[in-house]
């Protein structure tokens, strides 16, 4: 047996210290040539989920659009299964172009809808996903007023200076933005005020099961009050119970999100039949 795991030591790559870091590395290779392979023959869609006003569960303040890709079988892979492994590459930057390029056509096809878009910080300045944006606005005078890019906060602290750039310049094309997964990074408060963010997304893992834990109650009530000072509209993410949308209406939160509302869709019933037939 010491010898068999022995072996298995020495038959490891040069680069990789132990079998772990070996198989996160596979792992993500596979990912990345699975999402490269959805990419090459468009197998990409979002899928949309509802963002509603506390309180008011029928109406919709705006839809959240998710990218997704279609591996070999036709599964739908959600975006948290593989952005980790594309995030730094250049299949990321494309999978933002196509998602920005979806987003656009639907605003285009849907005059009476507003959704908001994920990117990374690191696509700021990409030519490709920067000529996306200008053919979209070009098309429909009224989209960008009813367009709201997300960028996580991890992502937006790598290159604040560049970010607040970015979003001063694109605000003027009435472009909203959103800092999406507060609380989860390390955002110095310092930047926080610089930034134009208009909305700020509380990060699930304070708000599921708030409505029974003191500590996320706490710390939710602080993002919430950072996000007021900043004069900034706060959604709650992962809202599932509904004792937790009572306690985060209750405290003030602006708009919820979650399985609660609705699941992330393909075929939202505003769809048109052509558009379902074409995300078939």
């Amino acid at each position: 047996m010491i010898g068999e795991n022995k072996q298995k030591w020495l038959d490891i790559p040069n680069g990789y210290q132990d079998p772990l870091s070996y198989a996160v590395s596979a792992r993500d290779s596979t990912i990345i040539s699975m999402v490269q392979d959805a990419v090459r023959h468009k197998h990409v869609l979002l899928a949309y989920q509802p963002v509603v006003p506390s309180g008011q569960a029928n109406r919709v303040a705006f839809y959240e659009g998710l990218i997704r890709v279609l591996d070999e079988t036709g599964r739908i892979i959600p975006a948290k299964e593989f952005i980790g492994a594309i995030e730094t590459t250049e299949t990321g930057r494309v999978i933002d172009c196509l998602a920005l390029e979806k987003g656009l056509r639907t605003l285009h096809l849907h005059p009476d809808l507003r959704l908001s878009i994920n990117m990374s910080a690191r696509s700021i300045g990409y030519s490709r996903w920067m000529r996306t944006l200008h053919r979209g606005l070009a098309r429909d005078s009224t989209v960008g007023e009813r367009l709201i890019l997300e960028i996580t906060e991890s992502s937006a602290m790598m290159v604040p200076e560049l970010v607040v750039g970015f979003m001063d310049e694109l605000s003027k094309k009435g472009i909203s933005f959103a800092l999406d997964d507060f609380g989860a990074g390390f955002t110095s408060l310092r930047y926080l005020r610089d930034f134009y963010f208009d909305i700020l997304k509380i990060d699930g893992q304070f708000i599921r099961g708030i409505a029974h834990d003191i500590d996320n109650q706490v710390l939710t009530t602080a993002l919430s009050t950072i996000a007021k000072q900043f004069d900034m509209f706060t959604v709650a993410e992962n809202v599932e119970r509904a004792e937790d949308a009572a306690y985060l209406t209750a405290i003030g939160i602006d708009c919820l999100q979650g399985y609660y509302y609705g699941a992330p869709s393909v075929k939202p019933v505003w769809l048109s039949a052509e558009e379902r037939r074409a995300s078939a």
